[in-house]
């Protein structure tokens, strides 16, 4: 008898790649746009994945789709229903109301889907948020920094990887950026993989909170937290807020690691996030925590990498009994054995020539997977969102020090060869 399947909405390559060390062969239906689909040869790519049983095309990111699913396939009977990309989140949450299954809840999903709401959302509860303004116009943003003295931020309100994010340090530039940010938005989500259909750009203005940035992981079931990671994000100089490394956990004191844990715990009850995982983003300024963020999936940035090898466990299969009903066994650990660290490298605009350096960062000690999100041929541009990155290292130590050490000294060995007009030149 055929087991039931499990339903992956959303594709992403190292999603399927992990889902398969576990999963039976042919036991997970991917969901994706039609568009996506075309556009990635996605059949094609998944013909040798053993453990795809189907690729449906299916128009997730808009309403009632979920609901038109299911009254498709109400006999289907799947054993979980789980995003692995964020713009999946709404869909796989309202799937899995209607199957019967562990999920974030829909009004989990939507509240985190969009910035807007969730600032007021947790402002009413209390949880500290920057001062925040939907805009429509320059006009507007100009308004709300003279309002705001002193740097702003301006960002979607529902896009992924700081696309459209800008720090604004000069009411100057206002109007350049602008057109750029929504230009962004409205292109950038389509010109490889989305679907080609319209989407609303919403855009906020908020004040720029400066400080440490750090994210918090947890695991959570029927609103209880079974496993929690804090990490701290270090972000590329300049006025897109690109995260360049990682380190989990974060090298902070207890009292600082509590407490950004329990308002993470606070925005899990202030949203009514039910079952799955939760990575909120901080800035703690002047001693406070600032919200800047709350996904409703798993972390991207080769988080889960990071948390696997610094806690020794299996973060991506827990994930997934969570969504099928099964609290891990044995639990996840509360404390990390060791630290990972994750450093992205920046290849510069220009067309890829060549790759190489891979057995010269693997041979740095303490190196546990390093590669190349590029390769010959590959268009790359200035840095403007995380896509842009072109090469990663990940290093697992016994001390932060030596793990960040590692890393960076890994991704330095990774050489990309750019084409530009005035000629080649090394990344």
């Amino acid at each position: 008898m055929t087991a039931p399947p499990v339903i992956m909405v959303g594709f992403a390559w190292v999603a399927v790649a992990a889902i398969g060390v576990f999963q039976p062969d042919a036991s997970v239906i991917l969901i994706e746009e039609p568009e996506t689909i075309r556009k990635g040869h996605l059949r094609s790519q998944l013909k040798d994945a053993a453990v795809i049983r189907e690729v449906v095309g299916w128009e997730y990111q808009l309403a009632g789709t979920a609901d038109e699913f299911f009254n498709a396939h109400p006999d289907l009977a799947p054993a979980a229903v789980a995003p692995a990309v964020e713009y999946a989140t709404p869909f796989a949450a309202r799937l899995a109301e209607r199957y019967g299954l562990p999920g974030a809840g829909l009004g989990a999903a939507e509240l985190l889907r969009d910035k807007s709401l969730l600032r007021r959302v947790t402002r009413a509860a209390g949880i500290p948020n920057p001062e925040s303004q939907a805009v429509s116009s320059p006009e507007e943003v100009r308004a709300f920094m003279t309002g705001h003295p002193g740097a702003a931020i301006l960002k979607p309100a529902d896009r992924v990887g700081s696309l459209g994010t800008y720090i604004l340090r000069s009411a100057d530039d206002i109007d350049a950026v602008w057109a750029q940010c929504v230009t962004e938005c409205r292109t950038l989500d389509v010109s490889v993989s989305g679907p080609d259909r319209p989407a609303a750009v919403r855009m906020l203005v908020e004040r720029f909170v400066q400080g440490r940035e750090f994210s918090v992981e947890l695991l959570v079931s029927a609103g209880r937290t079974l496993f929690g990671n804090v990490t701290e994000t270090e972000l590329y100089p300049g006025p897109r807020p690109v995260e360049r490394g990682k380190l989990a956990p974060a090298d902070i004191p207890e009292e600082l690691e509590t407490r950004l844990r329990e308002q993470t715990e606070a925005v899990v009850r202030t949203v009514g996030f039910g079952t799955g995982l939760v990575c909120c983003e901080w800035i703690v300024e002047a001693g406070t925590p600032y919200l800047v963020e709350c996904a409703g999936r798993l972390p991207g940035d080769r988080m889960v990498d990071l948390i696997e090898w610094a806690y020794d466990t299996e973060l991506f299969r827990a994930y997934w009994g969570l969504h099928k009903g099964e609290d891990p066994k044995p639990p996840l650990p509360r404390r990390a054995g060791r630290f990972a660290a994750v450093r992205f490298l920046h290849a510069g605009p220009g067309v890829v020539e060549s790759v190489d350096g891979l057995k010269e960062a693997y041979a740095v000690p303490d190196v546990i997977h390093c590669g190349f999100m590029v390769e010959p041929g590959t268009r790359t541009y200035e840095l403007r969102h995380s896509m842009d990155c072109a090469a990663f290292a990940i290093s697992c130590a016994a001390t932060p020090d030596e793990a960040v050490r590692r890393a960076e000294e890994a991704v330095g060995r990774l050489r990309i060869t750019m084409r530009t007009s005035s000629g080649a030149y090394g990344s």
